[in-house]
Parts: structure tokens; C-alpha cells; sequence
């Protein structure tokens, strides 16, 4: 445990003190702290912060800590999370036919890149299946229709559930969730995109995007919400376009954009440095 850190994130109404108080609770147990971050929203007057410390030489055990910050969490109404280095959180990714994203987080995987285990790889079509299963990774196939969505949507859930699954990510999954789904991981599932929604919708958002000599293209990580893309953010990222890129070009850095993005998102959520906040996030980088 020599070098496991304690991570907490919070967010309370502002009040004076906080900072110290906070603090004080980890000097009191002999914790040393080596990374805090805090932001107060000051026209809504909220506190947010993480602060880690290190549990070698902490005197309270990792169970112990819910128990003896709990008073002061009260005192201060307090929403807070616990968390801890040497958790590998179990992820589950989605993915249709666009394969970018799920090469990208693979390959990130497997240079141990990730503080997380891929436990799955689910699909509404086959053509992941070989790259997955190349890295000794497991497959699911759901293929989805109009009809069977519903079913689909339980039985991929009740495999989640088995997998013991902390953490959905999807990677080009063409499908859209329904609340019934989403309810299972609030602030646990998220998704990328392109910027060429709402303006460019349809089948071939390149080709319009090249028709009408966009300038500039961009890409959103976010948590997925019953509103379609309209999650809180995690990352964005943009890159410029110029009258000498064709379409294929756009694609290509439209990918390249994606595959960044995403991969930035994840990190940062494995990396507990997110507080979701309303319709957005607070993060801690």
C-alpha cells in the first residue's frame, strides 16, 4: 500500500473554513497530501475540490476513512466520493462499425495506458469481433433492430451487471440508449462525437461539412444523458480545416480528433478528477 493515494471530490454549499477544515482532517490522521484542487461557483456559492493524500503512514484504514469523515461531510452537507489509486475500474466498451476509437483505446490498453480492465466489448454488428478477440479481449454480439431494441438493451445489462461492470464507453456506437438503460449508470457512460451536429445531420456529414467550406471541425466527450448529446462535457478538442482538404482529409482528422478526445475523456475519469455539476462538469486537471 506503499503507494496508494486516498482520493476524495466534494462539492457543498461555500462557507469559509472549508479549505482548512478539509485539510485538517487528513493532517490529523498523519496523511500527507500531494495534489488539491478546488473552485468555488460563486454565483450559485458552491464548493467543489479534490485533494489526494497518501495512505502510506495514514492512520486510519481505508475503511475507516467513510466512517471518520462522515461528521465533518454532515456538518457541511456535503455530496462526497472515495476513491483510491489501486482500484482498476471494469469498463465495458460499445462500439457499431467505426472502429477508430476502439483501435485507439485497445492499443492504449494494452501499453497499459489505462488505469482500467476492459471487460467486454459489446456490439450491435460483427465487425469488431476479430480485432477484439486478436487481443484476448471477450465479444458480445447484440444485434439490434427496430423490433428487438428493448430485449437487446436487458440482455446487454444483465451481462454488465455479471461482468461487474464500473463504467460504459462508447466508442462510435450507433445506437441510442434508452432511459431505461441509462438509469443503471448515471454519470457512468461516455460517449464522442463529432461538431458537425445539429448544423450537418444525415448520413454524410463530411461531404456537407466540405460543401460548405467549414473552417474548422471539433469533438466532444461527455456523459451520456436522456438528452441526445447534450451531456455534461468532459473534453473537447478542435482542429482547423483549409480549402485544400477533401472529404476523405476531414474524415481523417474528424478521427483523429475522436480518437484524442475520447481517450482524454476516459483518462480523466479513471483518474477521478470529474464532478459532474448540473448540466456540467468541474474538472480537476
Amino acid at each position: 500500500m506503499s503507494d496508494v493515494n486516498a482520493i476524495l471530490l466534494l462539492s457543498c454549499p461555500d462557507c469559509k473554513g472549508l479549505v482548512a477544515r478539509i485539510s485538517d482532517f487528513i493532517f490529523r490522521f498523519d496523511g500527507n497530501i500531494v495534489h488539491a484542487d478546488q473552485y468555488t461557483a460563486k454565483a450559485e456559492k458552491l464548493f467543489f475540490m479534490r485533494v489526494e493524500w497518501e495512505l502510506n503512514g495514514f492512520a486510519l484504514d481505508r475503511e475507516e476513512i467513510p466512517v471518520a469523515f462522515a461528521p465533518l461531510a454532515k456538518q457541511y452537507r456535503m455530496k462526497w466520493a472515495l476513491h483510491f489509486t489501486d482500484y482498476r475500474p471494469r469498463v465495458a466498451i460499445f462500439v457499431s462499425k467505426h472502429l477508430h476509437c476502439l483501435h485507439d483505446l485497445i492499443l492504449r490498453r494494452d501499453m497499459g495506458e489505462l488505469a482500467a480492465d476492459v471487460a467486454a466489448v459489446i456490439s450491435n454488428h460483427e465487425e469488431a469481433r476479430d480485432l477484439t478477440e486478436q487481443f484476448g479481449m471477450k465479444y458480445f454480439h447484440f444485434p439490434v433492430t427496430g423490433k428487438n431494441k428493448k430485449q437487446q438493451e436487458k440482455k446487454e445489462l444483465a451481462l454488465l451487471k455479471e461482468l461487474k461492470i464500473d463504467l460504459v464507453v462508447l466508442a462510435r456506437y450507433m445506437q441510442i440508449l434508452s432511459g431505461s438503460f441509462l438509469k443503471y449508470y448515471p454519470d457512468r457512460i461516455i460517449n464522442i462525437h463529432h461538431s458537425f451536429l445539429p448544423a450537418f445531420a444525415g448520413s454524410n456529414p463530411y461531404q456537407q461539412a466540405y460543401d460548405r467550406g467549414v473552417k474548422i471541425i471539433g469533438a466532444t466527450g461527455h456523459y451520456v444523458t436522456a438528452q441526445l448529446d447534450e451531456g455534461p462535457i468532459i473534453a473537447q478538442d478542435v482542429v482547423k480545416i483549409s480549402h485544400r482538404d477533401a472529404v476523405p482529409d476531414i474524415q481523417r482528422k474528424s478521427k483523429d480528433l475522436e480518437r484524442i478526445v475520447l481517450a482524454r475523456a476516459l483518462r480523466l475519469h479513471l483518474e477521478n478528477r470529474i464532478l459532474v455539476y448540473g448540466s456540467k462538469t468541474i474538472v480537476f486537471e
